[in-house]
């Protein structure tokens, strides 16, 4: 028999958000999230579209996040959907985002966890992870700007600036001349590489276009291509060894994003070097791919896999491979991350997102490079505010 006068467990266990004990200096008095939708210039196609899968992207959806601490510091934090699910990472950040009030915004990995738990019902993936990223990204945002750094210093750079390419010139729904045109503005504004979108149901019209695009580049930057997923894992090894003698820096996503397996393949038996990750929503998912030895360029997406905390996560177990890093989409906070990653990565240049933000990246032969702003050093424009649909603000 048990003897119940002996409790086997504390009368009062460990809560998430204990109280504030003496190191701590500040608190979080408000957080405003908001929905905007940033209309495209013109709709854009990849192989996901042409296979019937996807219509052509018209508009980006942001989630928004901004928190004031009781000392006056402030952070901006986002993260996006394409397509769908605006809607719903908006919804789940509102229905979590008050466990964040009276917090210390120092203690960013125990956050992470109290808000993960607050809505531990829809899992630890996917919009579950994507509407935590908005506020996880915010709290370093402002971390960085409280230390008066920048955030890749903050996370201690290894480098002031990183290799970057030029993708949204690419699509498949560009013509050719169309893409040769953006590749000569890209090279002249200072990239770095070129990345140009494949995976049609006809593999001889990817052939013929990457053959005129490596014919209009001769040589000049490295080149990468993109399945977008498209690919079964014979059709993706026919193409890889068909265009090996083109020396391309890389295959993106040539098979389905959890197929690790078949990723392992590829790397194996292909000579061209093979990327993917971006469509992934967790650190789990990307630690599959690692274990795996499943890629030469590991591609998280911070706002996918649920913020900074869990990319730096992916970033230690994919050094402890030796494998590059080549995170996808949101250069504004990408670059930060991939300039503190130990070995050199690359970042991924898109000019989609320039009308959120009143600051300019630079780029400078083929680098962008680390601005000396505090935090990510951003700020929304006006226009970010006029496409704004919803906006709830905690605390007070």
């Amino acid at each position: 028999m048990f003897d119940t006068d002996k409790r086997l467990i504390p009368a009062q266990p460990p809560k998430a958000g204990f109280a504030a004990g003496p190191a701590t200096q500040d608190a979080i008095k408000t957080v405003k999230l908001s929905l905007a939708y940033l209309p495209l210039a013109r709709p854009i196609s990849d192989a996901k579209v042409l296979t019937g899968r996807q219509k052509p992207l018209t508009e980006v959806a942001f989630l928004f996040c901004e928190i004031e601490t009781e000392a006056g510091f402030s952070g901006l934090g986002f993260s996006y959907s394409k397509r769908a699910g605006g809607r719903g990472l908006y919804a789940h950040a509102c229905e979590i985002a008050d466990n964040l009030i009276g917090e210390d915004p120092n203690d960013i990995a125990r956050l992470w966890d109290k808000l993960c738990w607050a809505g531990a019902s829809v899992g630890r993936s996917g919009i579950a992870t994507q509407a935590i990223a908005a506020m996880d990204i915010c709290l370093w945002d402002l971390k960085a700007k409280r230390a008066g750094l920048p955030l890749a210093k903050l996370l201690g750079a290894h480098r002031d600036g990183v290799a970057c390419y030029n993708t949204s010139g690419g699509f498949l729904s560009s013509s050719i001349d169309e893409v040769k045109a953006a590749i000569d503005q890209s090279l002249a504004s200072g990239i770095g590489g070129i990345k140009i979108k494949v995976g049609q149901p006809d593999p001889m019209i990817d052939l013929r276009r990457l053959d005129a695009v490596t014919e209009h580049l001769n040589g000049r930057v490295p080149l990468m291509v993109d399945a977008n997923q498209q690919w079964d894992r014979v059709t993706a090894l026919r193409f890889g060894r068909l265009v090996e003698p083109l020396n391309l820096e890389w295959i993106e996503e040539p098979l389905d994003a959890y197929d690790a397996e078949g990723h392992a393949l590829l790397a194996r038996e292909l000579a061209t070097p093979i990327a993917t990750g971006e469509m992934l929503a967790s650190a789990d998912e990307h630690m599959a791919l690692i274990r795996a030895d499943a890629v030469d360029f590991i591609q998280p997406d911070a706002p996918r896999v649920g913020g900074i905390t869990q990319f730096l996560k992916i970033c230690a177990q994919a050094d402890a491979k030796r494998m590059r890093l080549a995170p996808h989409f949101a250069m504004e906070i990408h670059l930060h991350l991939a300039a503190a990653y130990p070995h050199e990565p690359w970042v991924e240049h898109f000019d989609w997102l320039a009308p959120l933000f009143n600051e300019e990246l630079e780029i400078r032969d083929g680098r962008m490079i680390v601005p000396a702003r505090h935090g990510l050093g951003c700020s929304l424009t006006g226009k970010a505010r006029d496409w704004t649909v919803e906006t709830t603000t905690f605390g007070g």
